[in-house]
């Protein structure tokens, strides 16, 4: 069936940011297909969201057969085996005693519900948060994103009592400092703020995404989370890890902050959880996540028995297969094939990432700026068959969200489409 974009764009509301006019008919693997019969890598899934590649057969026959029996009762209401079962083997997972679990539909709601919780269990109202943050649309989760001042345009005033610190990416810290330099520089400009214009006392939380996912991909030193859980500690404050994109073993690991042997007192997890169903979770221990009194949160989908039966599926394959060593050994394969094509391309000034959550960023060309040239290079992989997504607060990244179960030769298929769109560049 062929179908143009543009006769339906007329019913879509502007708001919704369209990267691409194409229309997908179906999805397998690291595949997408579109209404006229096109087949595109993608390299974006659905924004990290399927850890199994499109349609992953066991995720989907979980899926059926969920839908046989139950679609939804409201989770307020009634309890499913598969939703209890998943929050189990999810509190299995998660590092030190962070076992209860609250679930959402998506990044934004498990934010919200973050930040809330953290409020709760302190009695505090203050939250600091990180320039180049990414953590959703909604009025909270917006209210504590600052990847790019377009996404606050025009709501002002947003949530009270949210303060932002420096992420240590190269952008935000002073020139020449390394990785290690620039951790160090961005907890001493926190404790500023404790001097200046932020009492401790005051703060529920410190919100951080343990790799910045929107922002750029950038990964910190392990000192700057260990800093962080110090200052926590020392004020009684809460450590909030959002890994939506970065946890569920993109980095290598099943959650991020975990390659600095951290562990904060709340977590949002999202996207990859439920193999492409709508599906979030808050998780904290069980001695703080009691504070919150009965009906103070929840939400008519959250808990959903499908997602939650796509959710055991995907984690049945995770244990089977593998995926997060898969993860961090095609991951160090991928980066470097990466640093070859910056050899080979003067222009990539920098690799970065860590296990399958990887990015470059594009430096000037011929007079053309990063983002003019990340503009093309997409455009161009549409045309050879290749989707991408940027990051940045420049526009001049590109991060690559390979299903994480991917082979090297799938690898080395999708880089070789890449190398040639920078070839005739």
């Amino acid at each position: 069936m062929s179908m143009d974009f543009n006769d339906y764009k007329q019913y879509l509301a502007p708001a919704y940011s369209k990267s691409t006019d194409l229309i997908m008919q179906s999805g397998k693997g690291m595949y997408l297909t579109d209404v006229n019969g096109k087949r595109y890598i993608d390299w974006v899934q659905g924004i990290a969201v399927n850890a199994l590649g499109h349609c992953h057969p066991r995720v989907i026959a979980a899926a059926k057969e969920q839908i046989d029996r139950l679609v939804t009762a409201s989770f307020n209401v009634v309890s499913y085996p598969t939703t209890l079962e998943l929050a189990r083997r999810i509190a299995e997972v998660t590092p030190g005693d962070l076992d209860s679990i609250l679930f959402s539909n998506g990044g934004a709601e498990a934010t919200d519900a973050a930040i809330k919780a953290a409020r709760v269990i302190t009695g505090r109202p203050n939250v600091i948060a990180f320039k180049g943050s990414f953590h959703g649309r909604t009025m909270g989760a917006a209210s504590i994103t600052a990847s790019n001042s377009f996404y606050r345009k025009g709501l002002e005033p947003m949530m009270g009592g949210v303060f932002f610190a420096p992420y240590p990416s190269r952008d935000l810290c002073p020139e020449g400092y390394d990785a290690k330099e620039r951790a160090q520089w961005c907890l001493g400009e926190i404790k500023k703020m404790f001097t200046y214009y932020v009492p401790p006392q005051d703060t529920a939380c410190i919100y951080v995404e343990p790799v910045q996912g929107e922002g750029g991909y950038v990964v910190p030193d392990p000192s700057f989370l260990q800093g962080l859980r110090e200052i926590c500690d020392t004020y009684g404050i809460m450590l909030c890890f959002d890994e939506i994109q970065a946890g569920y073993g993109r980095t290598g690991k099943m959650f991020a902050g975990m390659h600095a042997g951290v562990v904060p007192d709340l977590m949002t997890m999202g996207k990859a959880i439920a193999g492409g169903f709508p599906m979030s979770a808050l998780v904290g221990r069980p001695e703080d996540m009691a504070k919150w009194m009965p009906g103070q949160h929840g939400g008519t989908f959250g808990g959903n028995p499908v997602a939650g039966a796509a959710g055991l599926a995907v984690l049945d394959e995770f244990k089977e297969k593998d995926i997060v060593g898969n993860a961090a050994k095609v991951g160090d394969y991928f980066k470097g094939r990466l640093l070859d094509l910056q050899k080979k391309y003067p222009f990539i000034a920098d690799v970065r990432g860590v296990g399958m959550m990887l990015a470059i960023e594009l430096g000037e060309k011929d007079g053309k700026s990063g983002a003019e040239l990340f503009s093309a290079i997409c455009a161009k992989g549409i045309e050879k068959g290749l989707l991408l997504l940027g990051c940045g607060v420049h526009h001049n990244a590109i991060r690559f969200a390979a299903p994480l179960n991917s082979t090297t030769a799938e690898i080395d298929e999708g880089l070789a489409v890449f190398d040639s769109i920078l070839s005739e560049l």
